[in-house]
C-alpha cells in the first residue's frame, strides 16, 4: 500500500464497509489505529496493512490477533 495516510472516507472504499463502522470502531477501541490532524482523522497505511495481517485466519474457528 506505501506510505501515507487514508481519510475515513478512502479507508472505508478500500474495505467497501460504511464509514459509520470505522466512527463506531474508534469509538469502540477497535480496528486499525488511527490519528487526529486538526478534526480530521487519518489513517496511517503501515497501520492498516498491520492491521489487515493480524486479522487473518485459515478457518472460523481461528481467533484473529489483532492488535489493540
Amino acid at each position: 500500500m506505501g506510505t501515507g495516510h487514508l481519510s475515513t472516507a478512502e479507508l472505508s472504499k478500500h474495505w467497501d464497509i460504511p464509514e459509520k463502522t470505522l466512527e463506531r470502531w474508534r469509538c469502540e477501541g477497535i480496528g486499525p489505529r488511527y490519528m487526529k490532524v486538526g478534526q480530521h482523522v487519518r489513517y496511517r497505511r503501515d497501520d492498516i496493512e498491520q492491521y489487515e495481517a493480524a486479522s487473518l485466519r485459515s478457518s472460523t474457528v481461528e481467533r484473529a490477533e489483532v492488535p489493540a
